[in-house]
Parts: structure tokens; sequence; C-alpha cells
């Protein structure tokens, strides 16, 4: 017979479950919705409910999106995408490079970040190619998620699942999760996912429109100009050798040479040191320009260029604006805002000529390359308004990008070692960046995902209310019943199959910890090693490829790629299925 406070948290655990794939009230409200619920009938105290705020894994949690926010914004990721996919030419060429380095970047930094800068990356080369993104983005999540389970730290849901092990008190001597003890099979897994990919991918995966491409014919078109420098690399090379030529984004207009303009020019046209070229492009090409280290400079920008901290905005000028009917020269704005003219885009019209002789109109909308005092400057400013943020721009000096990049690997070796705490290395680099300027202060509130911490937080207290009304060992008896026949192997089938399908449509975080107390408890009731039955929910949880709602990264490549639900099925629920056997397989050869 259940109790009154088993029944309750079984409703809970419906309500949860229903809430979260029906998208009722969202991930941190459901669960503080069902917590407010257990603590108002007596079941979790409010110290049980508030006990999580004190675990440790929250703040390494909330430190490395901290890190991997000051990383995303230095470019120093986007520097080494750069060089690493430069030479790369065929479709499989592509796919294996971004596969293997997005999955070792991720089995150490937050994988979030990686998959937005690198969308950008894929739709480009996808457009200079002839290919659909289709057959790229969703790999791109794969191999994110592929490296995130190799280790730890490389997925929050790794990190959620220690963070229940040290807050669990069924067995009071349990040791929390090392960096690598996912890799005995997160890392062969890498290898695993790759080859399906490469030799199954281009088979099984659509073939999409460009969703990205599609969206951007609204955009707005600037003609920006741009000069051939001193000692440039492009002196002496024609424009196709340039890479100039096919762009995607923006195409050169005419030349200006010496004074002269030239309109007829072909592929072979030999640039030389102070041609002028004139681009007409969108927002995001004219900003790769800009950052380019190409051998082009933007006149207008000068030494803004120079500065270590930059963006690109667009604003719309006033009706009653102090520089209509001026130049873009004579509205001085350098001077007066930190700011430089790059283009002026006007009803959808392509004003042609150099920049810096256009007159401006009421209405017209800048784009801008702004200083670091921009935004002071521009507070009571009547002149224009703000429209939005096309880029951010943060150049570091080679030593601060080596602290930054060397500092966290030095933590994680630190805290394999057991030399010193993650929590306390990664505090140290955070301190570290913030004495040297690396990030500011007013920068960090905006990268915590406040979110996530309660949800981890409220994860925790539901856990203990499974554990302490019994519900949990309810559970586990019947898995254990139902797979029994088929030994331990099948009890782990079994587990990893709930988990797995779980996590499919609530989200891995949710599944996880679900699912935690019921693992941990019939590894107790088996007598047995708890760690396969840990791992198992963890890898579970977090190797989400079947829908796009399971796992971030799917969500975020599944409108930029055009796909469906059937689509992530079709090509997820294989690679699913490898890693579940993979995973028993090599789980049971170590701990069985």
């Amino acid at each position: 017979m259940l109790s009154f406070d088993q029944i309750l948290v079984f409703v809970v655990l419906v309500f949860i479950l229903i809430s979260l794939y029906r998208e009722i009230l969202g991930p941190a409200f459901t669960f503080l919705v069902g917590v407010i619920v257990l603590g108002i009938f007596g079941v979790l105290t409010p110290a049980e409910i508030l006990k999580g705020f004190g675990n440790e894994q929250i703040a390494v949690v909330i430190m490395l999106l901290l890190i991997g926010d000051v990383i995303r914004r230095t470019a120093v990721v986007e520097v080494i995408f750069d060089r690493f996919f430069k030479s790369a030419r065929s479709y499989r060429g592509f796919l294996s490079r971004m596969t293997l380095l997005i999955a070792g970047f991720s089995a150490f930094l937050n994988n979030t970040p990686l998959v937005a800068v690198m969308i950008p990356y894929v739709h480009s080369w996808c457009k200079r190619n002839n290919i659909s993104p289709s057959k790229f983005l969703m790999p791109l999540s794969y191999a994110a998620i592929l490296g995130g389970c190799a280790t730890l730290i490389g997925t929050s849901t790794n990190l959620i699942v220690n963070g229940l092990v040290v807050d669990q008190t069924i067995i009071p001597d349990l040791e929390p999760l090392k960096i690598f003890d996912f890799a005995a099979v997160g890392f062969p897994m890498i290898v695993v996912g790759y080859l399906y990919l490469l030799f199954f991918g281009e088979r099984l995966l659509p073939l999409k429109p460009d969703t990205l491409m599609q969206l951007s014919l609204g955009r707005r078109e600037y003609m920006v100009e741009a000069k051939v420098v001193h000692k440039s690399p492009l002196i002496g090379k024609t424009i196709e050798e340039a890479g100039l030529r096919n762009q995607p984004g923006f195409y050169i207009v005419e030349i200006w040479r010496r004074g002269y303009k030239i309109t007829v020019f072909g592929a072979d046209f030999l640039l030389d040191r102070g041609d002028v070229l004139l681009f007409a492009g969108e927002t995001e090409a004219i900003a790769d320009v800009v950052k380019s280290s190409s051998g082009l400079n933007i006149p207008e920008v000068g030494m803004l260029s120079k500065k270590s901290r930059a963006e690109m905005v667009e604003v719309v000028v006033s009706q009653n604006s102090t520089i209509v009917n001026k130049t873009v020269r004579e509205a001085n704005f350098r001077s007066k805002y930190d700011a430089a003219i790059v283009s002026v885009h006007r009803n959808g019209e392509l004003i042609k000529g150099r920049v810096g002789e256009v007159i401006l109109k009421a209405g017209d909308v800048l784009l801008l390359f702004t200083g670091e005092n921009f935004v002071a400057r521009t507070v009571a400013t009547k002149d224009f308004y703000f429209i939005s943020k096309v880029r951010e721009m943060v150049k570091l000096e080679w030593y601060k990008s080596a602290t930054l990049l060397g500092g966290l690997m030095l933590a994680i070796i630190l805290a394999a070692s057991n030399l010193v705490p993650l929590f306390i290395s990664l505090l140290l680099l955070l301190v570290l960046s913030l004495a040297m300027r690396i990030t500011h202060p007013r920068e960090l509130p905006g990268a915590i995902d406040y979110s996530l911490a309660l949800i981890i937080v409220l994860s925790l207290a539901l856990g203990t209310a499974m554990i302490k009304t019994g519900t949990a060992d309810l559970v586990a008896d019947g898995v254990i019943r139902l797979f029994r026949p088929l030994g331990v192997v099948g009890i782990l089938t079994g587990i990893y199959l709930i988990t797995t399908i779980l996590a499919a449509y609530i989200t891995s975080k949710a599944a996880a910890a679900i699912i935690f107390p019921i693992a941990l408890t019939t590894a107790v009731n088996l007598s047995m090693d708890p760690m396969p039955f840990i791992l198992i929910t963890a890898y579970a949880s977090a190797a989400n490829f079947m829908t796009p709602v399971g796992f971030q990264t799917n969500l975020m490549v599944y409108g930029p790629g055009g796909y469906s639900f059937r689509d992530f099925f079709r090509v997820g629920a294989p690679l699913t299925l490898l890693y579940m056997l993979v995973t028993i397989t090599i789980l049971s050869l170590i701990y069985i």
C-alpha cells in the first residue's frame, strides 16, 4: 500500500514529465512548482529544499559558463577555426575536421557557445561549396554532444549527476566523480560517432534548402570601401587568388586606383598597394571584412580597429539630427562619439561612391564601428537611435589568450590529478582574468544561466524526496523485476532505455534528476558497485540524439538546418543504439 507521501511524489513526477514534454511552464518553473508542493505537504523541509545551493557542483557549472563566455567573446576559438578549416574542400574533409575539432573542444569547454560560433562557419563554407548546411549542422550538434560526454566538465548534465552523487545519502562513503571517469566510454564513442557520421551521415542526413540564406534575403545591404594596405599579402594576387570572388554575403562593385574608378574587371584582375575596393554586402559579411587580418583596411575606421574592444552596431538617423545634410566626413563621428560610419543604407537603395562623401538624410541606417566610449558618449544624444548590435570584437594580446586557454587546461590537469579542486582552480582563473582585464565585472552576471542553476538545485531536492519517501525504492524494484531475467546487463539496458527516452522529450538534465535516485537504489538493492549505474544514467541523459528538444545544441541547429523531428530520429536513433551498446559493453567489462 502506497503512503500519502509516495503518492504525492508520483503525482509531482507525472506533473513534471507532462509539463516538460508539453512545455507548459518551462523547466525551471516546473521544478519550482513541484518542489513547492512537496514542501507545502511536509515531504521536504526548507533545509532540504535549499541544501542544493551549497553544492559545489553548482558553483563549478556557473564558473565554467562564465569562463566559456569569456573565451567566446575574445574570439580565441574563432581564430583557431579560421586556421583549421582553411584548406577543407570536400564534404568529408570538412565534416571530418569539424567533428573531431568540436568533439575535442567540447570535452573541456561548454558546448553551447562552440556550436553558436561554428554555425556561421558551416553556413559560409556551404555557400562557397554549394552544399546544403543540413548536411553538417546536425553532425555539428552530435559532435558537441559526443565530446561533452567524454569528461565530467564537458556537459552540465554530467556535473548535475556528480552533484547528485555528492548530495545523496544512500551510500555515505560514495566518492565524487573524477574528470576522466567518463573517458572509458566517452572517448571510444567519439571515434564510433565520428565513423558513423562520416560513412552513414551523408546518406541519412536530409537535403534541405538553406534556411539562413532564405532568412537573410531581407537583410540590409551596405556599400563599404576597403583599402589594400602596405605590405598586404594581397598585393600582386588576382581577385580570385585573393579569395574575394564569389564570397558569401558580399561582392566587389568597383575599384579605385590612384584616383581612377575601375568598373569593369575580371577574376584575373591584379591587386596593387593602395587599391580601394568598394564592396556591397550584408552586415555580417562586412563585419567579417572589418575584423579580418587579410591585408584589407577600412579607411573610415582608422585607428579604431586597433582598440582591444569594439562593436559593430546599426543606428538610424533621427528626424531632428544635427548630422542631417552633412557628409559622413563632416559629421565628425569619430571625435564626437568614438565611432566611425562604415556604411550607409537608405530605403533599400545601394548608395554608390566613397563613404566619406555620402550626404546623410533622416531615416538613414548607419553601420558603425564603435570604440569603448561609444555608449557613454551617446546616452543623451538625439542624433540617432540604436537598432541592433551586429558583432562584438575583442582583441587580446597573445599572452592574455595564452593565460586564458592555458589556465583552463591547467585547472583541468590539477583537478584530474587531485592536487587542487576544480572549484578552486576555476575561481583563481576567473579572478586572474578580471585582474588582467580580459573581462570586466559588469559583463559576468549576463553570462550566468540562472535558470540552469535553479533547475540543478531543485532537481537535487526532488531526488532527496524520492529517496526519503521510498519512491526510488519502489521504481527500482519494478525495474529489477522487469529486467532481472536478462541479468545485470539487462537491468543496465532497462535503465538506459528509460533514461534516454525521458531525456529525448523532457531534456537531459530533467531525466538525470529523475532517474539517478532510481539507478542508485537499484545498485544498492542488488548489492553491486554503484558506479556503472551512475555512469549509465549520465551517458543515457547526455548522449541525446533522437529529438531536437532533448539537448540545447540540437535545438540550436533545428531551425537553421530546416530539420523535422523525423530527421533527428532517422539519424539519431541508430547513433543512440550504438551509444547504448558500447556503453553497456564497456561498463560490463570494467565493473561487472
